[in-house]
């Protein structure tokens, strides 16, 4: 058994003060009370570490590296793509596993307990499978029992180069699968992830509308097992466009009338919504799966925020392309997109909490939702992911309740994070993870092939 006290504590009725959390061996939280005396490891502020519920691990890699304009004279998510492709044909596994437990370290570090590795990355260079087909995700499973990150492994169904059904150009075609192929793909990434600890989780996402067939997309609940289902949606003007000539309708509309879409869902992006989508969609119960960094990065356009949560949506933080990886300033971003769009201040206040509280709220209920995990609360039962920031800070000293979400999510950093545990292992102390060093190194040498490869 593992006691964590706090001098304040986030729980899922408010704030609390002398807070003992007891966390058993399997990494659940056991108990919970307030007004206790100090015992165990003692700490200023604990909050519920959130899932990061979306992730390209080998993205990471290429941060840095497409800020300059190509031959087009308008540079756009379109040609980014094109980059990519060329970037991940270099990569081998080895470099996979570095770049991922990379990944997964910084998440921890920046108050993250959970990786949902949307992984599409499958095959070698030419679209030929390794000798074992789940050869990429036991790469990921691999840094994951280094750095001690929750995961939920999201295998990604990959057909076709567009919405014409076209074949899979240069880069996509490690992607690839037909369904019999993806279906034991499926197979042998769960055994991939067996030896993991009982936290992990998985399932599936059939990766948009313009990569999969219809009734791929129906059968996506069925292959995920129970585990949820998570798919790129509405994310460029030109995607809403192609599949409204092929596909008769706009994604959300069409998703809506095809699909059963439930609180299993988690439709990422959603940059492109008509007011009558944002609402129809929310009411589904399915989280929007949101990544302000990225969407930002590559021109993907503004969620709905406003709209979304006032119609009671749910809401995840993913980092997708780890161009930058910062908890704070995902919903700094975030927050930030609404009040540029609307000429407004605090949109995503209400009269009862704050911008940051609502918004870690969110995140919290929304990722522990998208990534099938029980966490999200600091709670009996739930898994132990926790965080802390330093109330020793000179933007955090003197502050109580709201304002200290507040304060670090709109005038510090990730920075003030100090301890992280993902299902009670304590995996962040004093800032920094328990294996820097040699995650570090790994994926130094990793880079050194690539860096001139772009």
């Amino acid at each position: 058994m593992t006691t964590i006290w706090a001098k304040t504590a986030l729980l899922p009725d408010g704030w609390a003060q002398d807070v003992a959390v007891t966390a058993d061996g399997a990494g659940r939280i056991a108990s919970v009370k307030t007004g206790v005396a100090p015992s165990g490891t003692q700490v200023g502020i604990l909050l519920p570490a959130p899932a990061n519920a979306h992730s390209h691990a080998f993205q990471r890699a290429m941060a840095g590296m497409t800020e300059r304009r190509g031959p087009d004279p308008k540079d756009s998510f379109w040609t980014w793509r094109q980059l990519m492709y060329r970037f991940l044909d270099q990569l081998t596994p080895d470099q996979v596993q570095a770049i991922a437990a990379l990944v997964q370290m910084e998440m921890l570090e920046a108050g993250y307990a959970t990786n949902v590795e949307f992984h599409y990355l499958h095959h070698q260079p030419g679209g030929v499978p390794y000798d074992a087909l789940s050869e990429m995700a036991q790469r990921i499973a691999a840094a994951t029992h280094q750095t001690g990150i929750g995961l939920t492994l999201l295998p990604v169904q990959y057909q076709y180069g567009g919405c014409d059904k076209s074949g899979l150009g240069p880069g996509q075609i490690r992607f690839g699968n037909d369904p019999a192929r993806f279906a034991r793909l499926m197979e042998e990434s769960r055994a991939a992830i067996a030896d993991l600890p009982a936290d992990t989780n998985m399932g599936v996402a059939p990766h948009s509308l313009r990569a999969v067939a219809a009734e791929d997309i129906r059968k996506a609940t069925e292959l995920a097992a129970g585990g949820p289902v998570h798919l790129h949606l509405a994310e460029q003007v030109k995607e809403v466009q192609d599949v409204q000539a092929a596909w008769g309708a706009r994604p959300v509309e069409w998703l809506l009338d095809n699909a059963e879409v439930t609180d299993q869902w988690c439709l990422i992006h959603c940059t492109q919504m008509h007011p009558h989508e944002t609402t129809e969609l929310a009411a589904t119960g399915a989280v929007a799966g949101l990544c302000p960094i990225t969407e930002s990065s590559l021109g993907d356009g503004i969620f709905d925020g406003v709209r979304w949560l006032g119609a009671s949506g749910a809401i995840a933080i993913g980092s997708d392309s780890n161009i930058r990886i910062s908890l704070s300033e995902e919903l700094r971003t975030l927050d930030y997109s609404q009040r540029l769009r609307d000429l407004s201040r605090a949109a995503l206040a209400t009269p009862e909490l704050s911008t940051g509280r609502r918004l870690f709220d969110a995140v919290c209920k929304g990722g522990a939702q998208a990534a099938g995990r029980a966490s999200g609360q600091i709670a009996t039962g739930r898994w132990a992911d926790l965080m802390t920031l330093d109330a020793d800070h000179f933007d955090l000293e003197g502050h109580e309740g709201d304002m200290l979400l507040d304060s670090w999510i709109f005038a510090g950093d990730d920075r003030m994070v100090r301890d992280v545990w993902s299902a009670g292992r304590h995996m962040v102390r004093d800032g920094r993870h328990v294996a820097r060093e040699a995650v570090e190194t790994a994926y130094r040498q990793a880079m050194k092939p690539l860096r001139d490869n772009l």
